[in-house]
């Protein structure tokens, strides 16, 4: 039945993703960007109700507060794709991601994406990518777009540890911006490379604000790895081990957050 439920959820969520990016492309001729970046908010809503519907997953955010009110740079845990749908829900509308260029290249929701003005990354570019990171990730911070990193480039297994790239931190220390570590264990409920999705609630948690004034690159990555990691050792591990049995203080539902809408 789970696997029932998980394959009902892919088909929506393929479904859905082709269906809001060519109304998205269609509307793209008239529309304002904001009203796009609604859409793509209204996109993952529909996909964590179907969630909720078909596979009895639910999240719960705590840390919202926390949230600094001028456009800063996302360090954020990767484990599965569940965190690429819920960051589109539950930060301020206005956001450009760090990708891997390929993504572009996807028909009808490649090309919606890039809409979005996301960073797109060719990996063996070496030097060229970190510069196109660093000049394009300034001026979308400029514009009071906050920019998304994986710091981990790579979705990584619950228990595993990949070292962070300097990309995000690089772009903070030049910038000026600051740097909000975001912590989650989605991976124990939507597998990196599982279909099936168990049923749950996964916690995400937002960091305190990291600041990149009189700070090097290499010290600032180091603070948001150490908190990243640190925190996810403490989050539930609702299928088997030690380390995640004790549930984080704090923690608030935010399964439909009310105030997302008005950043």
């Amino acid at each position: 039945m789970m696997l029932l439920r998980s394959l009902l959820f892919e088909l929506f969520l393929i479904g859905s993703s082709v269906v809001y990016s060519s109304l998205i492309l269609l509307l793209a001729l008239v529309a304002p960007p904001t009203l796009l970046a609604r859409l793509g908010r209204h996109w993952a809503r529909a996909n964590f109700a179907a969630l909720r519907l078909l596979c009895n997953l639910d999240y719960r955010v705590q840390g919202l507060g926390q949230l600094p009110d001028e456009a800063s740079v996302v360090l954020c845990k990767h484990q599965s794709a569940w965190e690429t749908i819920a960051l589109r829900l539950i930060l301020p509308l206005d956001q450009s991601w760090v990708l891997k260029h390929e993504l572009m290249r996807i028909p009808i929701f490649g090309w919606a994406l890039g809409l979005f003005q996301p960073i797109a990354i060719d990996r063996s570019a070496g030097r060229g990518a970190m510069k196109k990171l660093i000049a394009k990730g300034v001026d979308l911070l400029n514009d009071n777009r906050w920019v998304i990193v994986f710091p981990e480039g790579t979705r990584v297994a619950p228990g595993a540890r990949h070292r962070y790239g300097i990309g995000g931190a690089l772009l903070a220390e030049r910038s000026g911006r600051s740097v909000v570590p975001i912590a989650h264990n989605a991976g124990h409920f939507w597998g990196r490379r599982s279909l099936v999705k168990r049923p749950g609630t996964i916690d995400l948690v937002i960091g305190p604000t990291l600041t990149s004034r009189g700070q090097k690159a290499s010290d600032i990555n180091l603070a948001a790895q150490e908190w990243i990691e640190s925190t996810v050792a403490k989050l539930p591990d609702p299928f088997g081990s030690e380390t995640g049995r004790r549930s984080p203080q704090g923690l608030n539902v935010a399964g439909h957050p009310a105030s997302h809408g008005k950043r």
